[in-house]
């Protein structure tokens, strides 16, 4: 199939290094207004002394906090977001962190100009292209999802078991983007985030257009979180592994590697069920699901693009392509083990397929699964569970 018409549009201004921030971060705020919501996590940001950094810089604004957004961020923190803006008039967000205090902050940005419940413009993201949205910059410090050159946010809702996308109007003004932020990010998240990258990339690769040229990007910047994952996590100050794994998380989701794809994502709608049900870290979920999906959509009609990543993205060889493709996936398995998460979903504290049904129904509506690389119904996703309850499938 032909590779589908596109337009690549991104305003948002990269300052890769670490310099900037010192440097520009008071004079790129000031542009936007006096009146600032500082938003971060749950105070690592304290214990690396980035924060105190930031609010010197910030000595001459005027700052709201909002701290404590979680991982997988939930929609409490984007109404508590809203309720700051709304109350005093806040002129411009500054996201501390990595991709869930962005993405909660991207929600806040749209909720100030909204008067409802902002849930509302998590199920229907079109409300937000109608309403303003407030300037919103961010200093990264986990390169993972991407979020810093997107329109994108994924936010929770526990009570509803929801885990949902939404899209606002703009990307971030500026995103600082310093590998050094990073050196302090846990084995545990470094290797969650380089898997997330890696998703990212397999979800736009495994596509029935003909993209050559960004396949080739593709298989570049897969190349790279291959190599860069375990030199990150062998020595965590490794600038050139951390710097290699941050820009590839923003190059991964920029929306320009999957321009004039035919077909949407699997893997991250049937994941963030999981997220949303059992809180799991989401780059772990991708990493235990990634290999089976791969595995489901092995056929005839895509063995040509599995031998085309067992040789350009894990230097293969051979002349049998299904015994080729089969060692790709193997490889990609590997990898993930590799990084010393778990690679099934007992690992992560998913001890039984109570939920199995409900979450696939769910990921089946919601992710448009039908449009998938290879359409998935319920009961595909329920297999494709099941499948990540042991590692029968794959050589140990």
């Amino acid at each position: 199939m032909k590779m589908h018409d596109f337009t690549i549009f991104n305003d948002t201004k990269l300052k890769f290094g670490t310099d900037y921030i010192d440097a520009e971060l008071s004079e790129d705020l000031a542009q936007y207004g006096h009146k600032v919501l500082l938003t971060y996590g749950s105070g690592s940001i304290k214990a690396s002394g980035l924060y105190a950094r930031v609010m010197d810089l910030l000595k001459n604004f005027e700052v709201y906090e909002l701290n404590g957004i979680a991982p997988n961020p939930k929609i409490d923190s984007v109404r508590a977001g809203q309720k700051l803006v709304q109350e005093h008039d806040i002129d411009v967000i500054l996201a501390v962190g990595g991709g869930s205090v962005i993405d909660a902050s991207k929600v806040i940005a749209s909720a100030k100009f909204y008067q409802g419940d902002p849930w509302d413009l998590v199920l229907n993201p079109s409300l937000r292209q109608d309403i303003k949205q407030m300037p919103y910059l961010d200093i990264l410090t986990l390169s993972a999802t991407g979020t810093e050159m997107n329109k994108g946010s994924v936010i929770s809702n526990p009570e509803t078991h929801q885990k949902l996308g939404t899209f606002g109007p703009q990307t971030p003004r500026v995103s600082y983007l310093d590998p050094t932020l990073t050196y302090s990010v846990s084995k545990w998240q470094t290797a969650a985030g380089s898997i997330d990258i890696f998703s990212h990339l397999t979800e736009q690769y495994f596509d029935r257009a003909s993209t050559d040229v960004f396949d080739g990007m593709i298989e570049g910047v897969m190349r790279t979180v291959i190599a860069n994952a375990p030199l990150a996590l062998a020595n965590p100050d490794n600038y050139i592994a951390r710097g290699n794994l941050m820009i590839s998380a923003t190059m991964a989701l920029n929306s320009l590697v999957g321009s004039g794809n035919e077909n949407g994502w699997t893997v991250h709608p049937v994941e963030h069920e999981l997220s949303a049900y059992y809180d799991i870290t989401h780059g772990v979920g991708l990493g235990i699901l990634t290999p089976r999906w791969m595995e489901y959509i092995l056929d005839d009609s895509s063995l040509s693009k599995f031998v085309q990543f067992a040789k350009n993205v894990w230097h293969l060889n051979g002349d049998d392509d299904w015994k080729l493709a089969h060692a790709a996936i193997q490889a990609t398995y590997d990898w993930v083990k590799s990084l010393e998460v778990p690679t099934t979903l007992p690992g992560v504290g998913i001890e039984d397929e109570i939920n199995f049904q409900a979450m696939a129904k769910s990921a089946v509506e919601v992710g448009r699964l039908a449009n998938g690389y290879k359409p998935m119904q319920a009961q595909d996703v329920v297999a494709l569970y099941q499948a990540s309850m042991t590692n029968d499938h794959f050589e140990d």
